[in-house]
């Protein structure tokens, strides 16, 4: 069983790093069409990294939970994989140009495959102790459908906070 975990988390990771990375030009290539919007990048702000992470991610773990029905922390587990990559692109983001300034692209891509690296590992590590209780396994999947709503709804109702600000254009959402 611990085989079969890392072998789908490292299919996960690879899943989740391709996926991430053709959402990032999806909006542009398909002229800009509001209906990949919620999903994909409509500028270059933090938030909209974050997406690229998250629906990779989240749409990675449902087919998944479908072949591990007898783990009962599975939702848990994910729930806590996702918000840590989550949480670990502005930390790694704001930390490096905090520190050394204006980061270049390479710095910027390379973020985003540390921080979905290091939530794959860290799904891993806890699928593999066994630990998480699997009492708030539906709350952990409905605090994950929370997390996909707050993406769509913020695509095009950006709150004007720096996190949602494109630094090269200046503008919110879309």
């Amino acid at each position: 069983m611990k085989r079969s975990i890392g072998i789908s988390q490292l299919l996960g990771f690879g899943v989740t790093a391709l996926g991430g990375t053709l959402l990032h030009f999806l909006y542009d290539w398909l002229g800009e069409s509001v209906f990949v919007a919620p999903f994909s990048s409509v500028n270059e702000s933090t938030w909209e990294h974050m997406k690229l992470l998250f629906w990779p991610m989240f749409i990675f773990a449902v087919v998944q939970s479908f072949f591990f029905k007898d783990r009962k922390d599975f939702w848990c587990v994910k729930l806590r994989g996702t918000l840590l990559g989550l949480i670990l692109i502005p930390v790694l983001f704001y930390t490096y140009n905090g520190v050394i300034g204006k980061s270049p692209d390479w710095i910027n891509i390379a973020i985003f495959f540390i921080s979905a690296a290091v939530a794959y590992i860290y799904e891993t590590r806890l699928f593999n102790s066994g630990k998480l209780s699997s009492q708030n396994s539906k709350r952990s999947f409905i605090w994950l459908c929370v997390i996909a709503v707050l993406f769509v709804v913020f695509t095009f109702r950006t709150p004007e906070l720096g996190i949602f600000k494109d630094p090269l254009t200046g503008e919110l959402g879309i």
